[in-house]
């Protein structure tokens, strides 16, 4: 099957290849946070929040119901460029 680099069309429902890395908070495992690398999250329905640096992730059981497009998480500081030592 060729790959696919346009955007997602309706009828291409599953092509994960031109979706990217997708970063999911699995429940039952280890979760590090892809902004701090830490392991405390807030629970919420439908994704969890780092507690150190609030980056949000979705809840992979919540990513299986079906939407009308993509997900797209943004680091709530991502603007800032001061890192931690």
């Amino acid at each position: 099957m060729p790959i696919n680099s346009g955007p997602i069309i309706s009828g291409e429902s599953w092509m994960p290849q031109t979706r990217g890395y997708h970063a999911v908070y699995r429940e039952h495992e280890a979760n590090h946070c892809p902004g701090c690398g830490r392991t405390h999250w807030l629970i919420g329905r439908i994704s969890a929040e780092c507690a150190f640096c609030a980056t949000a992730l979705p809840l992979a059981e919540a990513s299986m119901r079906s939407h009308n497009g993509p997900v797209v998480i943004q680091h709530k500081n991502r603007d800032l460029h001061d890192w931690a030592a």
